[in-house]
């Protein structure tokens, strides 16, 4: 077997080239334009460059984007009933919660919410 190298920059191109022609089509064909929220808890600098970059490729894209920047004291009821909210809005097809989330808010719950 012969290995292969793989161009990641490269690939990963393509594969946002892909998704910006299906956002293209579905916003043409349905009039709808998809939108991620991103839900970061907390101030971990590697999660907010992550959901920054997330931020830019989703709007690069076609997509809307949707930051949450919650303070890392933020209760779990506050926090689901945000996901509640995002959950129910018409212009909201993903949501993104950053993981890891703060000691006091149980991940399974969130995740599942």
């Amino acid at each position: 077997m012969t290995a292969m190298i793989i161009d990641g920059k490269a690939f990963a191109a393509g594969v946002r080239a892909q998704v910006a022609e299906q956002v293209a089509r579905l916003k043409e064909v349905h009039g709808i334009t998809p939108g991620l929220a991103v839900v970061l808890v907390g101030e971990d600098p590697a999660s907010e460059v992550y959901v920054r970059n997330k931020g830019k490729q989703t709007v690069e894209v076609g997509m809307n984007s949707f930051e949450h920047k919650l303070p890392a004291e933020t209760s779990e009821e506050e926090l689901l009933a945000l996901i509640d909210r995002l959950n129910k809005s018409p212009a909201v097809h993903g949501i993104l919660v950053q993981l890891p989330l703060p000691g006091h808010l149980n991940s399974d719950l969130v995740i599942n919410s």
